[in-house]
């Protein structure tokens, strides 16, 4: 997962097959694939303006490509090599 601010995500497809998890509070908003089961984003109840991403639904992205991924401060870190 990394950290999106809420302006900067659009799901560019599929999003008619997204279904939506809450519970409790129903602040945090959680995000599954109804076909498979993915989770593929949610919104933090922590941060209500900013989405957890799960990278690996992401277009493009080589899961492999990543590197220095830590945890800092609670918070998944990571860059992208070149």
């Amino acid at each position: 997962m990394v950290g999106v601010p809420i302006e900067n995500h659009r799901v560019v497809k599929g999003a008619e097959k997204l279904t939506l998890y809450q519970w409790n509070t129903k602040v945090a908003k959680h995000y599954f694939c109804s076909i498979c089961g993915i989770y593929t984003h949610h919104q933090r109840r922590s941060n209500p303006r900013e989405l957890g991403v799960n990278v690996g639904c992401l277009e493009g992205v080589d899961l492999f490509d990543l590197r220095d991924v830590s945890v800092a401060d609670g918070a998944l870190r990571s860059s992208v090599s070149e």
